[in-house]
């Protein structure tokens, strides 16, 4: 086990070496550092003073690869693929492009707790959830309640979660008034603020869920080990919950361990819509603002949040099926 997940700890630096590479590469040689300067003084006269100046006050305007000007290390180290990409790897995201030039790691560690407040209950809740709902259905299945449960999966899944968000803001925040329409507030007021943004993900996340571990249910069901189950007069509900559950596990982790990034990135069409201060938000501004510091930094951390999570899911295979072996 210590050889596979220092083994996966290699693997995952060398992808985070690439994809760091990869997207200086987009960044700096497809669109130039001038081009990133216009973008982001706006305008329809820039001039190339102006230009300078922006890059200089953050620190563009040094080579991109490799600095004659300089001596010893710093030929290396004063160039704008170390301070701007090789930093990455140390967690060091620097200053943001923007007028403000706030400190993107500091944004990053407040924004986090918030993406988690929204995204922790919402992980349990649509693992529990969608397994109850599930299970509910293949334990009727072939009956009436498993055909209009089916229907009303595919009716769901075919809704867009913008449709959800709409209606759920309008109903429960305009008409019903029970909760705020948008916004944010720290300590227990943040309940009523993240209340309607979980239930209403639940249900746009719900149906597609649903119908994937119905079917997951239904391939074990099959399986000769239930019918063994079934034979020596085991009910069906422990033969669903002691047997089906455990063995289609395996699956249910790889569809679930998916969603662990957004867990800690946050979402980025719930967080902007209710006006929620997370990393999803935090995306959509860099994106809207034209901040490619803020966007590289994000990069790169999604991509380490993917790397953590696929030896996370591995390691958990071992939990729930003792035959898996990491070697």
């Amino acid at each position: 086990m210590i050889r596979y997940i220092l083994r996966r700890i290699g693997y995952g630096l060398l992808i985070l070496l690439g994809v760091n590479l990869l997207t200086f590469f987009l960044f700096f040689t497809v669109n130039t550092p001038d081009d990133m300067a216009r973008l982001n003084i706006g305008g329809k006269r820039v001039t190339q003073d102006q230009i300078e100046k922006w890059k200089a006050e953050r620190g563009y305007d040094r080579p991109l690869y490799f600095n004659e000007a300089a001596a010893g290390s710093e030929k290396i180290t004063r160039t704008v693929l170390w301070e701007r990409s090789v930093s990455l790897l140390a967690l060091d995201f620097g200053r943001s492009d923007s007028a403000r030039s706030v400190d993107i790691g500091h944004e990053i560690k407040s924004r986090m707790g918030v993406s988690l407040q929204l995204a922790v209950p919402l992980f349990a809740l649509q693992l529990l959830v969608s397994i109850s709902f599930s299970l509910l259905l293949v334990f009727f299945r072939h009956s009436r309640i498993d055909f209009w449960g089916v229907v009303l999966c595919v009716l769901m899944l075919s809704i867009s979660s913008l449709f959800y968000i709409i209606v759920g803001q309008f109903m429960f925040s305009r008409v019903l008034r029970w909760v705020p329409i948008s916004g944010f507030a720290p300590g227990l007021d943040a309940v009523r603020f993240l209340a309607l943004p979980i239930v209403l993900s639940l249900l746009a996340r719900l149906g597609g869920e649903a119908r994937l571990y119905r079917a997951m249910f239904l391939e074990e069901i099959g399986r000769d080990y239930v019918r063994t189950a079934r034979a020596k007069g085991l009910a069906e509900s422990v033969v669903l919950f002691r047997h089906v559950l455990r063995n289609a596990l395996v699956p249910i982790i790889t569809s679930a361990g998916a969603y662990l990034p957004y867990v800690f990135m946050g979402s980025l069409v719930f967080e902007s819509f209710f006006g929620i201060p997370g990393l999803g938000a935090f995306v959509i501004e860099a994106i809207s603002g034209q901040d490619f510091a803020i966007v590289r930094s994000m990069v790169f951390l999604g991509a380490a949040l993917y790397i953590a999570s696929n030896a996370l899911i591995d390691i958990a295979y071992t939990w729930v099926d003792p035959r898996v072996r990491l070697s």
